[in-house]
């Protein structure tokens, strides 16, 4: 019989929530799990000892205990998860992958503490290039991470180890960290999800920084739903992280079934018509669910990018590093500290010019971008070999760069999905691109591409598995609108305009009667409870939290917003009307609708 933590690789979040529920495993299961890790895998750099596990699931014995065993307040419940090495975890020693700069840390990185609030296990570190500079995964002391589909190739990096060990299945998530694409490269080098949130969502607190103005903590998952859900516990604004930022509320909820998407005027692959040919089908298949592309001028982008490296903006690497290259240049890396020394060469005035032609691309890109749903790009445009990479290390990790330096300096949004495979048999990936806090956007997209290309689950030979009931997305009000707000009708552009999206036609609870307003302009219902009632059609909006206020105000009398009952018994924000507008109005609750009614007044 095979072991039951064999049973439990690859799993999703889902799945491991499913086995928890229903009492066929036990968190003793991790035990078993980490037995099987190899030490020396150079994924790792270090794993959980059988003694820090145990403390650890007392722990979470306790907090079980302290919620009456209420599985469902503990959304992680026993799942294991990985960090980068660049991660703070109380107790656990933290390298940024040099072993001259380790230090023991004495508390969690904010992202760690929230995600074992919500239930999750730390099973170990991994490694990543040194000082997270690097989008190769071969720049360590603890050796290169490879692909996981080809040995000979590499894994993507920075965080190559936390790519690794989650395409494998080992855990069920992992952190890492996106300065310039080091959350995403290694996705799509992998067959993974790589989310890069919104800069400053997911606080940065117990983070060795690489540049701390762009530093993102990311997440690895095999699901988009996975990656939304551990993103979702992580994020908060923090006061202990000075780049903290607090969610306006006021990005979409989602993307509709018809995406309006940017792809750029001119792309460049460096001759890899492998990478090429999969981005060509992966627009195909864009279209084929609906969605219209347009070429958009990429020059802004392009010029951004650059920024990162060649000028001025490497110097910020060079003052997180600046302790190492004083007391210990001989540690690091020689490819690492011939990058950062060059930041030794700039002055303040080269960095505020920096900064300014910064500020004017970023302008430029989201400018660009108004009007889209999101930007789609290829993850990477080219996957080199290890052997590649020692002969060119700094123009091949350049190239790997060409479609992520720029997100982060222009306050961008990322979600990197699988693509497919290439005719060699090694995985590529394409990226979805939207401005800061479109993160719910992107994923809801991100999880329609992953549904529709039924690809494997990273290295693990395991198919996507039925996906869970939706839930509803933080931020965001559920308003019922049962009349002239509907889809097609001439006040929807009341939600639409507000960035509302629609999330389902469905019924109210039958307790309620539906009547046409008189001398409403244009022809509104009036939604009231009654004792006597009925089930009547509604549609379901999502709509930004900081909209809703605006959206409310313009509702004139006798209508309102309150709360809804529907047939499935959910209570949501809607349409309810005063009963003294009723003496005057007629009762249509026999067409079952506000769309019925409106038909049945059109001559046909």
């Amino acid at each position: 019989m095979q072991p039951r933590s064999l049973q439990a690789v690859g799993w999703t979040l889902s799945e491991w929530q499913h086995a928890y529920r229903e009492g066929t495993i036990e968190p003793a299961l991790l035990f078993e799990l980490i037995q099987q890790f190899q030490e020396q895998d150079p994924a790792w750099i270090v794993l959980v000892s059988a003694e820090q596990l145990a403390r650890r699931l007392d722990q979470l014995a306790a907090q079980l205990h302290a919620l009456d065993s209420d599985l469902s307040q503990l959304p992680l419940y026993g799942v294991p998860f990985a960090i980068k090495d660049n991660i703070d975890a109380a107790g656990w020693r933290t390298s940024a992958a040099c072993p001259e700069f380790a230090y023991l840390a004495d508390e969690d990185a904010t992202v760690v503490a929230r995600l074992q609030a919500a239930g999750a296990v730390l099973v170990g570190k991994t490694n990543l290039d040194q000082f997270a500079t690097g989008l190769v995964g071969t720049r360590s002391p603890f050796g290169a991470v490879p692909n996981t589909f080809d040995a000979h190739y590499v894994s993507g990096g920075s965080s190559s180890g936390s790519a690794s060990v989650l395409a494998r299945g080992l855990v069920a998530f992992s952190l890492g960290t996106d300065t310039a694409g080091s959350g995403r490269v290694p996705a799509g080098f992998n067959n993974i999800v790589g989310l890069k949130p919104t800069k400053g969502r997911l606080s940065n607190k117990g983070l060795v920084p690489a540049c701390r103005s762009l530093d993102c903590i990311s997440v690895f998952a095999l699901t988009v739903e996975d990656a939304e859900l551990v993103a979702d516990l992580a994020a908060g604004f923090d006061p202990a992280d000075a780049y903290s930022r607090s969610n306006p509320r006021t990005a979409p909820a989602a993307i509709g079934a018809a995406p309006r998407l940017a792809v750029p005027d001119t792309l460049e692959f460096f001759g890899d018509s492998l990478n090429q040919a999969v981005f060509q089908q992966s627009l195909e298949r864009l279209q084929a669910l609906g969605a219209q592309l347009v070429p958009i001028d990429f020059t802004p982008f392009r010029q951004l990018a650059e920024q990162l490296y060649q000028g001025p903006w490497v110097a910020e690497r060079t003052v997180a590093m600046s302790e190492m290259l004083a007391s210990a240049p001989q540690a690091i890396d020689p490819v690492v500290r011939a990058i950062v020394e060059n930041g030794l060469g700039y002055s303040a005035c080269d960095a505020y010019r920096a900064e300014y032609l910064r500020a004017e691309l970023s302008r430029a890109i989201n400018q660009a971008l108004a009007g889209f749903d999101a930007l789609v790009v290829p993850t990477s445009p080219t996957l080199r070999t290890q052997a590649e990479m020692k002969r060119e290390p700094v123009l091949f990790n350049a190239q790997f760069g060409t479609y992520t330096n720029f997100t982060n300096l222009a306050d961008l949004s990322a979600l990197a999905v699988p693509a497919g495979f290439r005719e060699d048999g090694l995985p590529a990936g394409i990226t979805f691109i939207a401005p800061a806090w479109h993160d719910a956007a992107l994923a809801s997209l991100g999880k329609r591409w992953q549904a529709a290309q039924a690809l494997p689950l990273g290295a693990t030979g395991r198919s996507l598995p039925p996906a869970a009931p939706a839930r509803q997305v933080a931020g965001c009000v559920r308003v019922a609108v049962v009349g002239a707000h509907l889809t097609g009708m001439p006040l929807n552009f009341q939600l639409t305009t507000r960035d509302a999206v629609l999330v389902e036609q469905t019924l109210t609870a039958p307790t309620y009667r539906l009547h046409a307003l008189a001398g409403s302009v244009p022809p509104k219902p009036g939604l009231v409870k009654a004792a006597e009632g009925a089930s009547i059609i509604v549609e379901l909006w999502d709509m930004p939290l900081a909209r809703f206020g605006e959206f409310v105000a313009e509702i004139p009398p006798p209508l309102g917003i309150g709360n809804l009952q529907l047939e499935d018994g959910r209570w949501v924000k809607g349409f309810i009307c005063e009963p003294w507008a009723l003496d005057s109005a007629v009762d249509i609750t026999a067409f079952g609708g506000w769309r019925a009614f409106i038909a049945s007044r059109t001559p046909a």
